[in-house]
């Protein structure tokens, strides 16, 4: 850490030690006018005010100049060694300052689409339990990392009293400027079927009854709830599965938000979230996450496409929610769809 005023390297002009010593010499002849002539030539040499002013109370030649820290901070590099000669306009140090700090964040890949430059951010920091810093995102790097499959956010912190040091960890929450005015369920209450988003809406007198409703995106253990329900009405978090069972059993009808298609005795569909690796003539490659319904890991293999339609607009690289159905001939993807606002 350094002070701002902290001497950095001392710098040896050559050149400068000529020009005052005649300065000297006509300060001690008293002559004004040139006086003034020399003390100006000293200025175009590139002598600061401080040094001009050092030398005349001296009265000796100082053609050392002390460079010094202009600003406190943490000292990142310093480019000269004693004895070395240095060029003008060189960079000799590069100081990076603590009034503000960037706190760079790994964000998944499946969040990519809420983030925004500008947007806020709320960091808690283990060194000061119980408080909570508020920033703005600075920057979203371009580059993504392939092994954790998260994005580098840099965001920024004011530091005016200097607490925040490099190296800190935070937990931090993006805040959605779109929060407001969206409905928000905790994502264990939506059944997803593969064909349709279900919710349990509790009634009066302990009824339940099965809601369709449609999902929007997914966050911190949230789903938005684009329609199908409207707010104040309480839907079942546990136990769900269990009553949308016995609502099937005893045939109850599902309150649908859209047009109800018929029933068609299909098989069950399976849904993960992938990267497009590779794309086939009618098949895809996808480098995907876990099937839960499945109990099947994460990994990277070929689907072949219930439709050719699927590809349409699809290019490698593309983050996809994709659904499949089992079939003798494996997993065939019947659903597929880019995920967040992708070109």
């Amino acid at each position: 850490m350094l002070a701002a005023g902290a001497p950095l390297a001392d710098l040896l002009v050559p050149e400068w030690a000529a020009a005052q010593e005649e300065f000297l010499a006509l300060a001690r002849s008293g002559d004004a006018e040139l006086l003034a002539a020399a003390r100006q030539r000293l200025r175009l040499a590139g002598m600061p005010a401080t040094l001009i002013a050092r030398v005349e109370r001296s009265g000796k030649a100082q053609p050392t100049l002390t460079i010094a820290s202009p600003i406190s901070g943490v000292l990142q590099e310093l480019a000269v060694r004693t004895g070395m000669s240095v060029a003008a306009g060189a960079t000799l140090a590069r100081i990076n300052g603590l009034d503000s700090v960037w706190l760079e964040l790994a964000v998944p890949e499946a969040e990519a689409g809420v983030l925004a430059a500008g947007q806020t951010v709320e960091a808690r920091l283990p060194a000061f339990a119980g408080e909570v810093l508020t920033g703005r995102v600075a920057a979203i790097l371009p580059e993504a990392n392939a092994d954790s499959r998260t994005l580098r956010v840099r965001v920024e912190l004011a530091n005016p009293d200097g607490r925040l040091r490099p190296g800190l960890t935070a937990q931090v929450r993006l805040n959605r400027a779109s929060e407001q005015g969206v409905l928000w369920v905790p994502s264990e209450a939506v059944i997803r079927t593969g064909r349709r988003a279900l919710v349990m809406l509790a009634e009066d007198a302990g009824r339940y009854r099965p809601v369709e409703v449609r999902p929007g995106q997914e966050s911190d253990g949230r789903t938005v709830v684009l329609s199908g329900l409207e707010e104040g009405q309480q839907v079942v978090v546990s136990g769900q599965f269990l009553l949308d069972s016995e609502a099937s059993l005893r045939g109850l009808v599902v309150e649908t938000t859209a047009t109800p298609e018929p029933a068609v005795d299909l098989p069950a569909l399976h849904e993960a979230e992938g990267t497009v690796v590779e794309i086939g003539d009618l098949s895809v490659t996808l480098a995907h996450g876990p099937f839960r319904t499945l109990g099947m890991p994460g990994m990277t293999m070929s689907f072949p496409l219930a439709d050719p339609i699927l590809q349409q607009g699809l290019k490698v690289g593309d983050r996809v929610r994709f659904a499949v159905r089992e079939s003798d001939a494996g997993l065939v993807v019947e659903r597929l769809e880019k995920q967040g606002d992708q070109p």
